[in-house]
């Protein structure tokens, strides 16, 4: 049974857990969380501080925060504060920006990722925000990199032409894409791009 709570600074182990397993190299290291990014998520923005168990067991995790700066060009750094939010997180923010998301490998195909997104949905609903919105990841461009540009890449995906592993499940929730983001994350699967993508009720 899935259940979505939010998380507290007494999870980081269970979290961090799931972190490594989902996020392997090359994925940068140093973008895991550490107890101070958990505890500055905790105490910022708690609402946007949420984790997944499967019959009882820590399996997956959310982490956003609220801002009005999504609209301009970003880098995932820049909107986040570094991971921390501390300085980017709005309080009047009508934007519901997610900075994270990750599923335990050995879980996933169980909805645990649609159970988390529905989860944001309902923050959105409840506190009357206008949208939520993320940077997605592409961690299947790398195979393309060479011979198709970006702008064809994420169009293909749009289509239903190819697979992208993150972007086409946030296509599947109802996302839609806004904008494509250069140097978004140091990330060499996705060659450092993401791809601004919105929810709005």
């Amino acid at each position: 049974m899935i259940r979505v709570r939010p998380y507290t600074l007494a999870d980081f182990d269970g979290l961090l857990q799931v972190q490594k397993e989902a996020f392997p190299p090359p994925y940068p290291g140093e973008q895991l969380w550490s107890k101070d990014d958990i505890s500055a998520h905790v105490d910022t923005f708690p609402e946007g501080a949420l984790l997944a168990e499967y019959n009882n067991t820590i399996v997956g995790s959310a982490t956003s925060l609220l801002t009005n700066a999504a609209d301009h060009s970003h880098s995932w750094s820049d909107i986040s504060d570094n991971g921390t939010i501390r300085q980017t997180h709005d309080p009047n923010g009508k934007t519901l920006y997610g900075i994270d998301l990750c599923v335990h490998p050995t879980y996933r195909n169980l909805g645990i990722a649609k159970a988390l997104y529905d989860a944001r949905k309902e923050t959105v609903r409840t506190l009357q925000l206008h949208r939520y919105a993320a940077g997605s990841r592409l961690p299947g461009y790398h195979h393309y990199a060479q011979t198709l540009p970006i702008e064809e890449y994420v169009e293909s995906v749009q289509a239903g032409k190819r697979t992208d592993p993150v972007l086409s499940f946030m296509l599947k929730q109802g996302l839609t894409v806004v904008r494509i983001e250069k140097d978004y994350l140091p990330d060499v699967e996705s060659n450092n791009y993401g791809v601004l993508v919105e929810w709005r009720p």
